[in-house]
């Protein structure tokens, strides 16, 4: 697909005019010197990157630059970044005279640009250094303030560059985490759709249509990506560029992110809150996607009940606090702001029943699923190893509560949640 062209924008069969400000992208082997002639226009410029992903991309990145190079923000590489106010504050205290941000790195070093860059005015520029999530093209800047997983409205960066001689030799991890996350597309675009029948959200099937092709067409680079061949790393990168601007073009991460990105952001905050690891953003992603896709089996195989299940206000607060701590009262806020807990949602799933199932239907066996993501050597082993069959159970009826988007974890909740 011509990336190109599909930055022109589309009159969209949904009634929108779709488009995307992304002016440049360029994902082949080399693909950094064009630095030099994309920043023409620029006196002075902030590199921002980890010891890591300064490691593999550094040179080349300043040597493009030149002389338009004036600060650098390089975070150790030895922890987890996590992009904070910290981050932001180390980020935003080299922004004075800076026309220019320039990003080198992949999921949290393209947030925390994209997220200063909104709240700057100053354009940026991402250099990816690993084909590992989807979010080098999306409008939204996910944050951890305040302890919160919170998705900020940004713009998107003036170009994307992505040299495959880089990506190929990131670390396998990185790899598999980007495969993983559109593997979890299955599980999205089955939410987007759920949640346009359950509760009347807009929906724009030729988006749909074109975040699934990637999906097809990812599912055939598995091989390759083991292989860490070239051409394969690149049609990952481009599979996940391509889904960004689709998340542009509507707005919003809907299309791209549901019930597993709400299973993924949960460990993580979970994670830094109680100082437990957890998997990388993409990893999680694709292992949740197997659980989502298991509650879907269930929801099939069941008969519904007549009424929903909710707890008692004195119950539900004690749960969420117990789950998530210090960050629990935003997570209640959120909920009560939402409203579903006040809504009788029993009957709108009994009269549409027939429709709900057939959508739920689309998405693979959670065995399927599991076997897409052993063939680029990803085991679910591993994540049962990690995370704890409390912690999962948790993550399965209370993840919701991180986020203001309906998706099958509250049909399962509200059909099952009491057993």
């Amino acid at each position: 697909m011509n990336i190109q062209q599909l930055l022109q924008g589309t009159d969209c069969s949904c009634g929108k005019h779709h488009s995307c400000d992304i002016k440049f992208v360029a994902i082949e082997k080399g693909a950094i010197s064009h630095l030099t002639h994309l920043t023409e226009g620029y006196k002075s410029v902030l590199l921002v990157a980890d010891e890591n992903t300064y490691g593999v991309g550094g040179a080349k990145t300043e040597a493009a630059l030149g002389e338009r190079l004036a600060k650098k923000v390089i975070f150790s590489g030895k922890t987890i970044l996590i992009p904070n106010e910290d981050a932001v504050a180390a980020v935003d205290k080299e922004m004075d005279g800076i026309d220019l941000i320039v990003g080198l790195g992949s999921g949290v070093i393209q947030d925390l640009c994209k997220y200063v860059s909104q709240t700057s005015g100053v354009p940026y520029f991402i250099v990816a250094t690993a084909p590992s999530m989807d979010g080098y093209a999306s409008t939204g800047a996910a944050m951890i303030m305040g302890g919160m997983k919170v998705t900020y409205p940004a713009h998107v960066p003036s170009v994307i560059l992505a040299d495959t001689e880089i990506l190929k030799d990131a670390p396998m991890e990185m790899i598999q985490a980007g495969y993983g996350d559109i593997v979890g597309k299955f599980s999205a675009l089955n939410d987007w759709k759920l949640s346009h029948i359950v509760l009347g959200e807009s929906f724009c099937q030729e988006n749909y249509d074109l975040i699934e092709q990637m999906l097809k067409k990812t599912l055939s680079l598995a091989e390759g990506l083991v292989n860490r061949d070239e051409e394969s790393v690149r049609v990952l990168m481009e599979a996940l560029v391509i889904v960004g601007i689709a998340m542009a073009f509507v707005g919003s991460s809907r299309p791209a992110s549901g019930s597993e990105h709400h299973l993924s952001h949960y460990f993580e905050i979970v994670g830094i809150v109680r100082n437990e690891d957890y998997f990388c953003h993409g990893i999680d992603v694709a292992y949740s996607t197997v659980v989502t896709a298991a509650l879907r089996d269930e929801i099939l195989a069941k008969p519904w009940p007549d009424t929903q299940f909710r707890p008692t206000r004195e119950e539900y607060v004690a749960e969420v606090s117990r789950i998530y701590g210090p960050v629990a009262e935003g997570c209640i806020a959120l909920q009560d702001k939402v409203g579903l807990y006040n809504k009788d949602m029993i009957s709108v799933y009994k009269a549409k029943e027939a429709e709900i199932r057939a959508v739920l239907a689309e998405v693979p066996k959670a065995s399927e699923i599991e076997a897409m993501l052993n063939a680029v050597g990803m085991d679910m082993a591993e994540f049962y190893a990690l995370y704890s069959k409390e912690k999962i159970a948790d993550a399965i009826l209370y993840a919701k509560e991180l986020k203001d988007r309906y998706t099958v974890l509250w049909l399962y909740y509200d059909l099952f949640g009491n057993q």
